[in-house]
């Protein structure tokens, strides 16, 4: 969803809870850590953005502007 919806990010935590129909706490407390301990994604100050690492595992191409 990030990568699609969001152009890899950054996006902030409510804004994914709304587009995924899930609670931000369900977002931040069970989705978000497995993601992060995959490599999947990365917390920032402006936000969550994918990494080079979930690019690959979905065989998507990778943007060089969103490159984390």
């Amino acid at each position: 969803m990030i990568i699609d919806a969001y152009a890899g990010g950054p996006v902030g935590v409510e804004a994914m809870a709304a587009s995924l129909g899930e609670d931000s706490d369900t977002v931040e407390d069970v989705y978000e850590p497995y993601l992060i301990q995959c490599g999947f994604i990365q917390r920032t100050p402006r936000g969550r953005v994918a990494t080079a690492a979930a690019y690959a595992h979905l065989g998507k191409p990778l943007r060089l502007d969103s490159l984390v």
